[in-house]
């Protein structure tokens, strides 16, 4: 039961936006989840892209192989960082607050038992 893990830290995206493409890819074998993601549009497949070829290069080095065939996620989630406040004029003189929300990433792969 080997597995290896990566963590990337303050995304600028918010967490809702990164975790409606991670329910994608989670528990598929890891090359399926490298096709998909580079084919996705969305932003946060880039950020999750990164943390999965990370993951699998940590297992690679850490266990001695270079074969990651028949690896998968076991486990891919994202915890919301810190939030950046902004505030914008708006009307009668008054100013509304802006949230700029962070992510972390945590993907894990591992080989099937």
């Amino acid at each position: 039961m080997r597995e290896s893990k990566c963590t990337m830290k303050f995304i600028r995206q918010s967490p809702y936006k990164v975790r409606m493409v991670l329910d994608s890819v989670r528990g598929k074998k890891t090359e399926y989840a490298l096709n998909f993601l580079k084919l996705s549009n969305k932003k946060a497949s880039v950020f999750i892209f990164k943390a999965l070829t990370s993951a699998v290069s940590n297992f690679s080095q850490k266990n001695d192989t270079l074969d990651s065939t028949g690896l998968y996620i076991k486990k891919a989630y994202v915890d919301e960082g810190p939030k950046i406040k902004r505030f914008r004029p708006a009307a009668m003189g008054r100013a509304t607050r802006i949230i700029k929300r962070t992510s972390h990433l945590t993907v894990v792969v591992g080989e099937k038992e």
